[in-house]
């Protein structure tokens, strides 16, 4: 089966209203794949105010699982909503190691995302300790069965998962195309389980460290259908090679 690629950029904690507005002016849209940005919340109205007509894809990078109340600092899906936000990245690693979220508190914001009608990026991934003990799939199916548990297999075909090996986020360092083809099967793998049919349709994006020197040789693989890119998304020369080696 072929799945759609999707080539989305986390631009994380970086930027500023000159060098933003710089970035997306340097991206390429792209009609074969779909191409998401995630820019801080503060730059996202400005980020879609430069993407009307364009058919890159707008994301967040973290939404709270409340429609709104007394959560000082908080995001809801309903103001993301205000922005033509499409996807919001969730789980990622730095959420559960840096702010202590739970594999329980990301279904429950899978699950409201997908109440929202946006796309969620669900992130998944091992330490270099748990890789080094043989525990990868174990616990990246762990932290995708959180969200079947919560949603069921049916809304699963909505989510797509992002496998991010925490020891390669932002080290330079960066799973070997078939290391990270080894763990988009497994992961596969255990969404057939409950759906071979769904498992088949769902787009699993490698992160972690990922290039244009690198890219290519990744997307060969047969269960990697894209890519969450990092630092190397900040700069649109580099961005917009990696999208063109996803074609």
């Amino acid at each position: 089966m072929t799945r759609r690629k999707i080539v989305a950029g986390n631009w994380k904690m970086n930027g500023s209203v000159e060098s933003v507005v710089e970035l997306v002016k340097g991206l390429n849209a792209c009609d074969t794949l779909d191409v998401v940005v995630a820019p801080s919340f503060v730059y996202l109205p400005l980020v879609a105010q430069q993407l009307v007509d364009s058919s890159i894809k707008l994301a967040a990078q973290n939404a709270s699982e409340y429609n709104s109340g007394p959560y000082t600092g908080e995001v809801s899906l309903s103001m993301l909503q205000d922005f033509s936000v499409s996807h919001v990245i969730l789980g990622h690693s730095e959420r559960r190691a840096l702010f202590a979220e739970t594999d329980t508190q990301v279904a429950k914001k899978v699950a409201a995302t997908l109440a929202a009608g946006l796309t969620p990026i669900l992130c998944v991934g091992e330490t270099l300790e748990q890789r080094e003990v043989g525990t990868t799939l174990a616990v990246c199916n762990a932290q995708v069965d959180a969200v079947l548990n919560e949603i069921g297999v049916e809304l699963f075909e909505q989510v797509v998962v992002a496998y991010e090996p925490v020891w390669a986020i932002g080290t330079g360092k960066s799973a070997t195309s078939e290391q990270a083809q080894e763990v988009h099967k497994g992961i596969r793998d255990n969404i057939a389980t409950q759906s071979a049919e769904i498992a088949e349709k769902i787009a699993i994006l490698y992160g972690g460290s990922v290039k244009a020197s690198n890219s290519a040789e990744l997307f060969a693989q047969p269960d990697i259908d894209g890519a969450l890119v990092g630092g190397a998304s900040l700069d649109a020369k580099e961005f917009n090679s990696i999208i063109e080696s996803a074609k």
